[in-house]
């Protein structure tokens, strides 16, 4: 029987056997979850176990601008990208019993992961006050605890008035007058959201600057200047609508920018999924490029909360964001010894900028937000459909693309 198993589980990966829509939406999740856990187990176990700064490598971009102080901050910077991607994963309770014994093996390890993160006297003790780059981190760990409430929940009063201080101390760091507004911004909502004191001009800053940076089609400048590059998915785009979601709870005041906001997140969406080619590669434009699949950040974030505009059925995003994370993940050197390379399709120095370290390309993990939606959701249920460029590049007919005015 298990021989059996074998040769029909070969079968569909050769593609000489059709695999039913049930099962090609199980099988997704189980590549999803598979890619995960790949990705996050070394950093969130060694930090359990107080043994990070052992067992994570020392790397550097080679066009590295402070080696030694890169190295200093990529503790702080790989737990907040991790945490970021799978904290809507710990928030589940359902799913298939190996999942769930997996998850729960997660949140012990974060939530010890986090204690030693905050306590003084521990090995991986992590401090917020090194660098402007710390801004920029412990806000993803503050939007990992926006998104999972639960995982907030679970801490102990000490862990979280640490964590609250260390992310106050970041308010020393000046952002840059870039997408970096939104790190100050996005710190300041989630003290806003557990009942500590924040600062609302920080927030009121953010919000009206990048409202006069916005360019038109859901697309945002990153400063005073355009750049085509990916950090309107980045960053803009999913900071602005978690802020928005803390934020709207709290006051009125910004329905008006809510409301085009919530447009903007719908076209960019849009605009996202047609970026994936039909192989799942995807134009390897501008900075930052090694972070993978966190140039779909936008879209997979719009996935898990079920805002994705009505052009874009669920199935559809779903062969699209898989498709992607093959691509991205199948070259042999993606990993070095069980660690993320620098590079978009494996191990590509060259394409390093000067602020990465070993902890810059787990923003990656950014892209499994759709995991914290119930393995019942149709999200994973759904037949897969062909996304934009699949189905044009295919020869079938598709619906034409315009842009927007608001």
């Amino acid at each position: 029987m298990k021989v059996t198993l074998v040769f029909i589980t070969l079968l569909w990966m050769v593609g000489l056997m059709p695999i039913t829509v049930q099962a090609q939406a199980k099988n997704d999740r189980a590549y999803w979850i598979h890619e995960m856990d790949r990705m996050a187990r070394p950093v969130i176990r060694l930090l359990a176990h107080d043994s990070l700064r052992i067992g994570m490598p020392q790397v550097t971009s080679k066009n590295v601008d402070n080696r030694e102080h890169r190295i200093q901050v990529q503790y702080v910077e790989v737990l907040g990208r991790v945490l970021c991607g799978i904290s809507p994963w710990l928030a589940l309770d359902d799913g298939p019993a190996e999942e769930k014994k997996l998850r729960q093996q997660y949140r012990t390890w974060t939530i010890q992961g986090l204690k030693n993160a905050l306590d003084s006297n521990a090995r991986d003790f992590m401090r917020f006050d090194l660098g402007g780059q710390q801004l920029v981190d412990a806000s993803f760990i503050a939007a990992a605890m926006v998104r999972c409430p639960w995982l907030w929940e679970n801490l102990d009063q000490s862990t979280k008035d640490r964590l609250a201080d260390a992310i106050r101390t970041t308010r020393r760091f000046k952002p840059v007058f870039s997408n970096w507004l939104l790190f100050s911004a996005m710190n300041e909502a989630f003290l806003a959201k557990f009942g500590y004191d924040w600062d609302v001009m920080r927030v009121d800053y953010a919000l009206q600057q990048l409202e006069q940076w916005y360019v038109g089609d859901g697309m945002y400048m990153d400063g005073p200047h355009y750049a085509y590059d990916y950090y309107n998915s980045f960053v803009i785009h999913p900071f602005l609508g978690g802020i928005m979601d803390v934020v709207e709870t709290k006051t009125k005041a910004y329905n008006d920018m809510f409301g085009k906001i919530k447009k903007r997140n719908q076209r960019y969406a849009i605009i996202q999924e047609r970026l994936i080619n039909a192989d799942g590669s995807f134009p390897p434009s501008g900075r930052s490029i090694i972070y993978r699949g966190a140039a779909f950040h936008h879209l997979a974030d719009m996935a898990w909360k079920k805002r994705l505009p009505d052009e874009l059925p669920v199935g559809q995003v779903r062969g699209a964001l898989t498709a992607m994370l093959r691509k991205t993940m199948q070259s042999p050197s993606t990993y070095k010894d069980g660690w993320l390379t620098i590079g978009l399709y494996g191990d590509q120095p060259g394409l390093g900028d000067f602020y990465n370290n070993q902890g810059s390309p787990y923003l990656c993990s950014v892209l499994f937000l759709p995991l914290g939606l119930s393995a019942d959701d149709a999200f994973w249920t759904a037949e897969e459909l062909p996304w934009s460029a699949k189905r044009i590049w295919s020869g079938d007919d598709a619906k034409k693309d315009y842009s927007i005015g608001y």
